[in-house]
């Protein structure tokens, strides 16, 4: 048995989460490891207010949390320091806790996503389509800006300008921006059927589609893609970059 004061407690904060890939792949790594102390675990809040009561009951054995959906840009209120890339992106998925009991906020999405696409990048991938506007969609943008690659939002309320509608993805949109990239949860397991709403039968083979999804591990999103001879790529590896890089950070 571990002695409580002995013990390492890392967890995923988010909601509805039971799918989660971070508690196995953790959870793994510590069997790996030989780490018998450590010990992953989801919490599954439906408020954001509900952390306070998480962080009370373990407040002697809680080292770090991965933060997903829909709590990366609410979680800032609970920080006590957001590091200089997490500020900028406006969202934070991974919290170091300090010895101290300090909350510190880092983002590793937008390393996990720039590492795994950039070996498919081409000379003519030079504009995005980012669908979806929520925190994930910040790390990916930010990614991007690093890349010199520009981009345009993607949502069901568009400004005109930054933000495109779907209904308003023409055929020449399309055309130019030869990478789309779906940050939304459209096409999850088990919505499998589901996909976000674009004119597939503009794609080509010079397009990368990207989707943020990792289950199933072909959507119906970068199916429709692979159909028109697009170059597919689904986030395990994100997300797995991600977990390492927020591995890193917690061990510091």
């Amino acid at each position: 048995m571990v002695k409580e004061e002995h013990k390492h407690l890392f967890g995923l904060l988010g909601k509805n989460i039971s799918y989660s890939f971070s508690k196995g792949y953790f959870t793994e790594k510590f069997d790996l490891l030989n780490f018998s102390n450590y010990e992953y675990t989801n919490f599954d809040l439906q408020e954001i207010s509900e952390l306070k009561i998480i962080l009370e009951e373990n407040k002697l054995t809680l080292k770090g949390m991965n933060v997903t959906i829909p709590y990366k840009e609410s979680i800032f209120e609970y920080l006590n320091k957001i590091n200089k890339k997490a500020l900028k992106i406006g969202a934070v998925n991974t919290i170091k806790i300090t010895k101290k009991g300090k909350m510190i906020g880092f983002n590793t999405d937008y390393y996990g996503f720039k590492n795994s696409i950039e070996p498919l990048l081409k000379k003519h991938h030079k504009k995005a389509l980012i669908l979806g506007t929520g925190g994930a969609s910040k790390a990916i943008a930010y990614a991007l800006k690093k890349l010199n690659i520009k981009y345009k939002f993607v949502s069901r309320n568009g400004d005109g300008n930054d933000i495109l509608t779907y209904e308003s993805l023409s055929k020449k949109t399309i055309e130019k921006h030869t990478i789309i990239i779906n940050c939304t949860p459209l096409g999850t397991h088990p919505n499998i059927h589901d996909s976000p709403n674009i004119p597939y039968h503009f794609i080509t083979n010079k397009h990368i589609l990207y989707d943020l999804i990792y289950n199933p591990a072909e959507t119906q999103f970068l199916n429709k893609g692979k159909k028109q001879g697009a170059t597919i790529k689904n986030g395990l590896e994100m997300l797995e970059l991600q977990a390492e890089k927020a591995w890193d950070i917690w061990q510091k």
